[in-house]
């Protein structure tokens, strides 16, 4: 099923996200690009902006995925309404994230706001992980029988 694998994609790349994120906040870098959502230079990094900007960028590329997650989720007629809720949810976070960390920046990483961006990125994470999880139940009520045949046999 196209949404389980889609849905692990997303997981992936956000369970990354939040990697990256604790690197840049634990190690001091977050203000290395003091404008929001663009450093300095524009599109293309410079030097001593490139790992906040590596976040950012992946972080876009997280929420592009999370937005077609949903997409797949609502277009599947096997999927439950608390998994299409749970998407919705989780694209709400994602609009929530961007705006949060545009803040977090505004104001100078404040402890209060980077606590809320890392709580609010793992209730995305949860919902995802919801998502993936019927995915996958769904997947294999669709198809309980199918097994690889080695070619050996």
């Amino acid at each position: 099923m196209l949404l389980t694998k889609i849905s692990f994609s997303t997981l992936s790349i956000l369970f990354a996200l939040i990697f990256i994120g604790g690197y840049v906040s634990s190690s001091g870098v977050g203000l290395s690009c003091p404008d929001w959502p663009l450093c300095p230079a524009g599109l293309i990094p410079m030097k001593e902006f490139i790992i906040e900007y590596f976040h950012r960028t992946v972080a876009a590329t997280t929420g592009i995925m999370v937005f077609v997650t949903m997409f797949f989720t609502f277009r599947s007629k096997e999927t439950s309404r608390s998994t299409k809720i749970a998407s919705m949810i989780a694209a709400a976070l994602v609009v929530g994230q961007i705006t949060l960390g545009a803040f977090v920046i505004v104001e100078k990483l404040h402890a209060l706001l980077v606590t809320m961006h890392l709580g609010m990125g793992l209730i995305l994470f949860v919902m995802i992980l919801t998502v993936f999880l019927d995915a996958k139940e769904i997947s294999k009520k669709i198809s309980p029988n199918m097994r690889v045949i080695n070619p050996s046999e």
